[in-house]
């Protein structure tokens, strides 16, 4: 065994990927005996960023733009990639050189693999396969007849992740869903720490920062605060860190687990993203089963919330619901491997176990459909759009010598480059849809057993994105060849960015290259879509993506003041007003907001809420 394939002395054994993959030899059909590093499972792991790799990705992106067919760029690739390998052969003659790989790669930069990956079967038989998830959820449909009698169920819900993005949202929209009797989030306590001297101040218990946030999501009355109660747990732990008195006192009466507590950082290392993503899965998942088991358990399903990206970069044809094969093209990071090998634990506990569990997997989730509000969210989408718009602040900023005008102006147009490609897809779905997904799932025994993709039918492009933010933000943005720019421009910039004091602004800049890496070259997955409307009955059309992104330019520039207002308090306060303000809107013209032009909101905007306090000056006439 080589160096490279020994096991990390660090990555305890059950953290190791061949616990979820094996690999294939492609030669002999062989499952091979050897180490799987979780570097291996990463895209970059098998890129060489050799300059003919990097000029045959720009070709290919040509080819999409002018053809409008990835299938006429894959097939292009496959005939350089052939003349390469002969040429090589022939160069490897004349030299003397019995090693045509290595030449090959000096060359050429193209690299031969003997293998691949796939994920492990479970250990069930093929009948099983089906019949399993068929016995659920006739069970899952008894239990929640039991539960209705000849009224309307009562659900209670318990909830992990409740302070997150969509955690919030669920509970926004639990309020009015009067279907749920009661909602238990798990809740760690959390210290104030003083930011000079790194004392603790104090720790705020679970039920004070329960207040905070029903508070902050403008949950005032008794009556709707009443179905809420927040314990004190952590996911990472056994029980979900659930005290045993707790748990026998809630256990009996839990008909749901949603499981929403996942990190969605796309630049943590594997260790921290299995601890987050599988370790707390495996958690919720044995607590849910220990939950269903008890006698006279009251219990419905597991909802485990995944990401439509556990497909990794798929390339050619859909990403589909119901199965999850290993990407050929591997992962784009950390987060989307260690959720799909989350995804493969929740089979395995229903196809195992017997746990009845849902699977809902989201597509990049961003802020709402009618006013953009995402509760103080300020990751993924919403990084490069603030930094974007600090950027056009500093370009127009007569501040300062002409001198340090200038510097600025540099600094901002350096700030204003993109590595994407302009056919790259993104696939964004507004966080109320996300909701709305997971508590339609709470009432259908139907969703017990599949994969349900939470995402949009039609899809932004990065010429798309980049067009949006110049009319909203009056940014122009230029789209660099995303792989010459994270190899060759992205380390000039930064560091001239760094010896000009810009540390922060680099940062960024390095940041949103890592996470985007893989999201802005062309040809990303396509995610099915349709348990969406047929399980769960949700609404179509879906969303419109146009109009939500256009709302979360509008809700960061005003609202957010691009990533600048951190207050939660101060978020909530303004995005009251702006919802009142975007709600009177819609009434006054009748239609969506987002789909209202970039200049004549701002001039409707003008009377109508004063940005500088962030009050409402009238909300709009019917």
């Amino acid at each position: 065994m080589t160096a490279e394939m020994s096991v990390e002395p660090t990555l305890p054994e059950e953290m190791r990927p061949s616990r979820y993959i094996e690999k294939v030899s492609l030669i002999t059909g062989e499952i091979l005996d050897e180490e799987i590093l979780p570097k291996q499972l990463l895209v970059q792991q098998h890129r060489d960023y050799h300059l003919l790799d990097i000029h045959a990705r720009r070709m290919m992106s040509r080819v999409v733009r002018e053809t409008g067919s990835p299938e006429e760029a894959r097939k292009k690739m496959r005939q350089l990639r052939h003349k390469g390998r002969r040429a090589a052969e022939v160069i490897a003659k004349l030299i003397g050189q019995r090693d045509v790989a290595k030449v090959s790669k000096a060359l050429f930069g193209l690299k031969e693999k003997e293998y691949f990956f796939r994920f492990k079967r479970p250990s069930v038989t093929t009948a099983e396969i089906t019949q399993r998830p068929a016995e659920l959820r006739e069970e899952a449909r008894e239990k929640l007849e039991n539960l209705s009698g000849k009224g309307r169920p009562a659900l209670r819900v318990l909830l992990t992740g409740g302070t997150g993005f969509v955690g919030k949202e669920i509970i926004w929209q639990a309020t009015r869903d009067d279907d749920i009797a009661e909602m238990i989030v798990v809740i760690r306590p959390r210290k104030v720490v003083d930011r000079k001297t790194g004392e603790v101040v104090r720790v705020l218990s679970p039920a004070e920062r329960g207040e905070r946030l029903l508070d902050r999501l403008w949950l005032d009355t008794p009556e709707t605060r009443a179905k809420f109660s927040f314990v004190a747990g952590d996911v990472e732990q056994p029980n979900l860190g659930i005290a045993t008195e707790v748990l026998e006192e809630l256990g009996p009466r839990i008909t749901h687990v949603v499981h929403c507590a996942a990190s969605v950082s796309f630049d943590d290392p594997y260790e921290k993203s299995f601890r987050a993503n599988v370790t707390g899965t495996l958690n919720a998942l044995r607590f849910s089963h220990a939950v269903q088991s008890m006698p006279g358990s009251s219990f419905v399903a597991h909802l485990g919330i995944e990401t439509s990206y556990i497909h990794g970069r798929k390339v050619k044809g859909l990403a589909r619901e119901a199965e999850v094969v290993f990407p050929r093209n591997f992962y784009n990071n950390f987060y989307e491997a260690t959720k799909a090998m989350a995804s493969f634990e929740t089979e395995r506990f229903m196809l195992e176990k017997g746990l009845r569990v849902v699977q809902l997997c989201p597509a990049i989730v961003i802020g709402e459909t009618k006013a953009g509000n995402n509760r103080g969210d300020t990751k993924v989408v919403n990084a490069p759009v603030n930094l974007f718009g600090r950027a056009q602040e500093a370009l127009a900023s007569q501040d300062g010598s002409w001198i340090a005008r200038s510097k600025g102006h540099m600094l901002a147009k350096m700030a204003c480059v993109f590595p994407a490609d302009p056919t790259a897809e993104l696939n964004l779905v507004p966080v109320d849809r996300v909701a709305a997904g997971i508590l339609a799932a709470l009432k259908k025994p139907a969703a017990v057993g599949e994969r349900i993709h939470l995402a949009g039918d039609h899809r932004l492009t990065s010429q798309q994105i980049a067009q949006i933010v110049q009319e909203e933000l009056g940014v122009k943005v230029k789209l660099a060849e995303p792989t010459l720019h994270r190899t060759v421009t992205l380390p000039i910039v930064t560091k001239i960015l760094k010896a000009a004091k810009q540390d922060k602004i680099a940062h960024a800049l390095d940041k949103l290259g890592t996470i985007f890496a893989g999201y802005s070259e062309w040809g990303q997955p396509i995610h099915q879509v349709g348990n969406d409307v047929r399980v769960l009955g949700l609404p179509t059309p879906r969303p419109n993506t146009e109009h939500v992104f256009r709302l979360l330019c509008r809700h960061n520039r005003f609202v957010q003041d691009f990533g600048k207002v951190h207050d939660l308090d101060e978020i909530s306060r303004r995005e009251k007003a702006w919802w009142d303000f975007m709600l009177g809107l819609e009434e006054e013209t009748g239609m969506p907001v987002g789909a209202i032009p970039a200049d004549k909101f701002h001039t409707m905007m003008d009377d109508r809420l004063d940005t500088t306090t962030f009050t409402l000056l009238r909300r709009g006439e019917a």
